[in-house]
């Protein structure tokens, strides 16, 4: 469970290398990647939707507002609120497990889930929802003073926000603290080396393996999140953990399981950990049910088939597939229920490294367990 929602300091201090216009972070900051088109309009160029704006208009996440000759972010220093969660409930299983993290997000989306869990921020398209204003030092100030080591950026997408994202996680590296990002991944590339260059770990939402899918059910494309993924993998230092959540009848057939597993094998490695998430009705598709144990399980078991070596079960009780066990001999290393950790049963490696990921092994086959520990 969440702590309280975690009180801001009093004084508000300005970020010294953020530039604004206007004099503060009340009317929103310039947007980073925008261009001019030849009929004068301005295109947002920090995801594929690419909108294009006149004076005066909003993007689709409707953070994002023309104007005169820019582009400006709306939210930035602006949040929904904050929340003390276990970095479980991100989730992340293999770093730091254990730990807590300050939680945060905006408001607004480029994307339209019709099963959005958070579908009362993402769609947000009201100010007041921006109840607490909160620059980047203050945001690590506040982590530093609760003791709490790492920032998620969490609720609604980071993406939307990516400028004010990459300004909070630069004050808090400044600070020793840790970022990480839950997000769906729907990111254009030149912004997506940035955005992901400032992270330390993520959760990309990976919603189903099938093309139509995306087009019908989140207003995307599935080809752009497996770009993000691989970028992820191959081109950053950011730890990476995807989630699927299984929704009955519509993205949780063996087939499709069987070609989500096998490509995150095959694409992003045998150790990048995966989570199947229980959906519960929400939003436009309150009439079905929540998914099945049975359903959770079979998964599971499709994605150790496939050669998956860390598959989790996610929004229900169900310890066995919350816990961590050694690949090679079946040793429990982690034990979890819910977003609660036990024991703790591996070994750190303080010389060890898989890149610059540091690893731990487990205590009888010494088999080493990717993540940071």
């Amino acid at each position: 469970m969440a702590r309280d929602m975690v009180a801001l300091p009093v004084l508000l201090r300005r970020n010294p290398r953020r530039r604004t216009r206007g004099g503060g972070y009340h009317g929103g900051v310039e947007a980073k990647w925008f261009s001019e088109l030849p009929d004068g309009r301005l295109q947002c160029d920090l995801c594929p939707r690419e909108c294009r704006l006149r004076d005066g208009q909003r993007g689709y996440c409707f953070v994002r507002e023309r104007r005169g000759d820019e582009i400006v972010l709306t939210t930035y220093g602006r949040s929904s609120g904050f929340a003390v969660d276990p970095i479980e409930k991100k989730p992340l299983y293999h770093f730091y497990p254990g730990t807590e993290v300050l939680s945060f997000g905006t408001a607004g989306c480029n994307l339209g889930c019709k099963f959005c869990q958070n579908w009362d921020i993402s769609a947000a398209k009201d100010r007041h929802r921006l109840a607490v204003e909160a620059t980047p030092f203050q945001i690590a100030e506040t982590a530093v003073h609760h003791g709490i080591p790492a920032i998620a950026f969490t609720y609604n997408d980071p993406v939307i926000f990516a400028e004010y994202a990459i300004d909070v996680a630069a004050s808090c590296r400044e600070n020793g603290l840790l970022n990480l990002a839950v997000t769906a991944g729907y990111i254009n590339p030149e912004p997506r080396a940035d955005f992901f260059a400032a992270m330390d770990a993520a959760n990309v939402d990976l919603k189903s393996f099938d093309p139509q899918f995306y087009r019908r059910l989140v207003g995307g494309h599935l080809e752009v999140v497996q770009e993000t993924l691989r970028h992820i993998v191959q081109e950053t230092k950011c730890w990476l953990e995807v989630t699927t959540l299984l929704i009955p009848g519509l993205n949780d057939s063996e087939g499709e399981i069987d070609r989500l597993t096998g490509w995150v094998a095959n694409a992003l490695g045998v150790d990048v950990p995966l989570h199947f998430s229980r959906f519960h009705p929400a939003n436009r598709l309150r009439d079905l049910p929540r998914t099945p144990l049975l359903t959770l399980k079979r998964a599971r078991e499709i994605g150790l088939a496939n050669g998956l070596r860390h598959v989790y079960l996610g929004n229900v009780d169900d310890p066995a597939g919350s816990t961590t066990w050694c690949p090679v001999d079946g040793t429990e290393l982690i034990y979890r229920r819910w977003y609660q950790v036990g024991k703790i049963n591996l070994v750190a490696d303080s010389d060890t490294k898989v890149g610059d990921r540091r690893t731990a092994h487990c205590p009888t086959c010494y088999t080493v367990i990717p993540g940071r520990f």
